[in-house]
């Protein structure tokens, strides 16, 4: 096993890889990992750093410790880095530009969720494609609790996964659900003991490194088409991907293996 770590700005990041897998990790326990603004920055470097990585196949995001995925945004920065109107303005770019790095990442991206997944923690694993939480995860966006805004684009994203009714229930009211309530509304794909969480994870994330790259990111960009409007999709990209597969050596590997009854060994070519 190879670990390769990648050199951040922050110390409330880790960003390693390790056997075909990306491994963002928010690294701020005493805050239940909440997010400030070095990390909205970092983010997004991060993400195109594992996109632009031919050795990167998927990527998984999830907290340091068990107590917290993420618990939201770092609201004691907000004195200071939302004082002035130029000030939110700036903040609220930086943080649209972290949304848009997870929603753009043309690879899987999985969200291993463990203890608390509040606000912008909900948010952050709303991006990802699969979720798999720990039997501990409890997940809520607390914005009616404390007076704060929720943009459209993540009310949108809450309820184009989980449906107007649920995500009703879960923004009026600001409770928290807990994980087999997540799971019974299709808020995560499982719910897993705590302490089995990362060996399930990193099994999920082997079997999906171990998949054609090319296939897998073809599929990717039919999932990140779907909920837009038709005349928004660009066809032309999505049919040239799927021509790709067809054309190419994995294609052909996948089909001698499959004749041969063996494992296909897939180089993304």
């Amino acid at each position: 096993m190879t670990v390769r770590q990648i050199s951040l700005d922050t110390d409330r990041l880790r960003a390693t890889v390790e056997d075909g897998v990306g491994w963002m990790v928010f690294n701020n326990p005493e805050r239940l990992n909440a997010v400030n603004f070095a990390m909205k920055q970092a983010i997004p470097g991060i993400i195109e750093q594992f996109d632009a990585d031919d050795e990167v196949r998927v990527v998984v995001m999830m907290g340091s410790g068990e107590r917290a995925f993420v618990s939201g945004a770092d609201v004691t920065e907000f004195g200071e880095l939302r004082s002035t109107p130029e000030a939110i303005r700036v903040y609220d770019e930086v943080t649209e530009r972290m949304w848009d790095s997870l929603h753009a990442l043309s690879k899987p991206l999985i969200a291993l969720v463990r203890g608390f997944a509040l606000g912008g923690g909900l948010e952050a694993a709303l991006r990802a494609d699969l979720r798999i939480a720990a039997e501990n995860a409890e997940f809520g966006i607390p914005a009616a609790k404390i007076g704060l805004g929720l943009s459209f684009e993540n009310t949108d994203e809450l309820m184009r996964v989980i449906g107007p009714t649920h995500a009703a229930d879960l923004l009026l009211t600001g409770r928290r659900m807990k994980a087999d309530e997540a799971l019974a509304c299709g808020l995560v794909n499982r719910v897993v003991p705590l302490d089995e969480i990362e060996d399930v994870v990193r099994e999920l994330a082997a079997e999906i490194a171990s998949n054609a790259p090319l296939a897998v990111r073809q599929l990717k960009a039919n999932m990140q088409a779907s909920p837009l409007p038709e005349r928004e999709r660009d066809r032309g990209r999505l049919d040239a991907l799927e021509a790709e597969c067809y054309a190419s050596e994995d294609y052909a590997e996948g089909r001698r293996a499959l004749s041969e009854k063996r494992h296909p060994e897939f180089t993304g070519r």
